[in-house]
């Protein structure tokens, strides 16, 4: 007889649900029952795949040579347009044999923590972080290590915090500039001096760079490896089209790395999924070979979104949310608002707050609790204007009493 208590690996049970999926998922259930709630949960862009890009999906898709199988670390001239692309935009110079297309950015994601980790190696996180990083390093045996930086500090560790969390048993640094969740850029100056901390001390480098064209003011996206180019043995790039030209669902990320590093992850996908769907790839090539005019105009759009949110979201009583410089995420610090009664029921995580608004006010957004600590909330402003304007108008009248 098989033990109720083992018919699922204790790996496996040991892994929480996204919490970002989890959320977008719980508001469109709501939704599907006439409940109005607008959701602030998925980071997905409001708009549609750009035109020439589904063109080029229709035309592979009636292409016999797509139905087939293909190399399992990816179409050669999708590696070698993402090596193009990586050196016009990041400016790094990168040979297509390093780089493995995968099945969206978290296949990449996992894909490297399972090359670099072995049991017991510690990886330094800096939190807030994507909810994604901690599980994929317990998969791959590892152990996360914390390094929290608050909203005083625009959620931006320095090179003190990460010498203080270092030890014997460190392997790897996550870096990921524009962050997901807090919107937080980190200046050239701070990352060459995170960069040389790295290389003096032998650590990894898994550097996150799928925001990359989506910064704002007077910020500017650099990559780690364009300002300590002699990490280039020690480092990973992880990047995709998902957030840059909204193809959340088409499911087409890639790692770049060393080739130790790309081989054991190759042979690992070879295993795991084989090759990424082809159509999707060829939609993908035709998206990063061609203009970025139509990621322009979305950023455009998203920064309208983000003036607007965050104004309203600091006229809340015991909000305070930094302004973001990148990608499409508000984090707030809420630590003010708990402890209170909020329509007659006392707050005292962000977990329970966002509870109280998603049941009051009819609007989810995500608690910090999913990104290594409670005290904040992290809304997306990646929906339209209007839905953006009345949800977060609603969260003004929960607290505030008042639009």
């Amino acid at each position: 007889m098989v033990d109720p208590v083992r018919r699922v690996s204790a790996r496996l049970q040991a892994i929480p649900e996204s919490a970002t999926l989890a959320i977008t998922a719980k508001a469109k259930q709501l939704k599907a029952a006439g409940e109005p709630v607008i959701g602030f949960g998925a980071g997905e862009p409001d708009f549609p795949t750009p035109d020439y890009i589904v063109d080029a999906a229709q035309q592979a898709a009636a292409d016999p040579a797509n139905h087939k199988y293909t190399p399992a670390a990816g179409l050669p001239e999708l590696r070698q347009a993402i090596a193009d692309k990586t050196l016009r935009d990041s400016g790094v110079t990168v040979d297509a044999s390093q780089i493995i297309v995968t099945n969206g950015g978290k296949q990449a994601v996992y894909n490297t923590f399972a090359a670099l980790t072995d049991p017991g190696d510690e990886i330094l996180l800096p939190a807030p972080y994507w909810t994604t990083y901690p599980e994929s390093i317990k998969l791959a045996g590892g152990i996360a290590v914390d390094v929290f930086a608050g909203a005083e500090a625009d959620y931006k560790v320095t090179v003190e915090q990460l010498e203080a969390a270092r030890t014997e048993h460190t392997k790897a640094l996550v870096l990921v500039s524009p962050s997901n969740p807090t919107g937080a850029v980190y200046t050239l100056e701070e990352t060459q001096a995170i960069g040389q901390w790295a290389l003096e001390h032998g650590i990894w480098v898994i550097t996150d760079e799928i925001y990359e064209h989506l910064t704002y003011d007077d910020a500017e996206f650099t990559s780690i490896l364009k300002a300590v180019p002699e990490l280039a043995n020690q480092t990973v790039i992880l990047n995709g089209v998902a957030k840059t030209y909204a193809m959340t669902g088409w499911r087409v990320g890639w790692m770049i790395g060393p080739a130790d590093v790309v081989k054991a992850a190759s042979t690992l996908q070879s295993h795991a999924t084989s090759n990424v769907n082809n159509v999707a790839q060829k939609a993908a090539l035709a998206a990063i070979s061609g203009p970025l005019d139509v990621v322009q105009e979305m950023r455009g759009a998203f920064d309208d979104r983000r003036k607007t949110m965050v104004k309203m979201l600091n006229d809340i009583e015991g909000f305070h949310c930094p302004t973001p410089k990148g990608a499409f995420y508000a984090y707030v610090d809420v630590t003010r608002a708990l402890g209170k009664d909020v329509a007659s029921r006392r707050v005292d995580t962000s977990t329970e707050l966002a509870q109280v608004i998603l049941e009051e006010a009819q609007v989810a957004v995500v608690p910090g609790e999913a990104f290594g600590k409670t005290g904040y909330l992290r809304l997306s402003y990646a929906l339209g204007l209007d839905d953006l304007i009345e949800g977060v108008s609603r969260i003004q009248t929960l607290i505030n009493g008042r639009p």
